[in-house]
């Protein structure tokens, strides 16, 4: 089961052990800092949540979906032959042919 985002940054974290710094480790949620406001018991426990799920952020492809986020470019190898650079940002694969 993915850690989600805490919905406050008043309250202690509950980001699983482990998990942090990440906040989240669900790949559909999006999240962004924002400033915290820790009540006295987040003071206490000495953690808060400092970001919030963001629905203006772009979602990330579902790679069983196959709309596998791609960029291409050209570049030119040392012997100046121009190649294709294929990078897969999902996967992190990369590619030239």
């Amino acid at each position: 089961m993915a850690t989600k985002t805490d919905p406050t940054v008043t309250k202690p974290s509950t980001v699983a052990p482990g998990d942090a710094p990440a906040d989240t480790t669900d790949p559909s949620e999006r999240v962004s800092s924002v400033p915290v406001r820790p009540d006295l018991n987040a003071v206490k426990a000495g953690t808060v949540n400092a970001v919030l799920v963001n629905p203006n952020l772009p979602t990330q492809a579902d790679p069983a979906s196959g709309k596998e986020r791609v960029e291409r470019y050209k570049a030119r190898k040392p012997d100046g032959t121009e190649v294709t650079v294929t990078h897969n940002l999902t996967t992190g694969e990369t590619s030239v042919k």
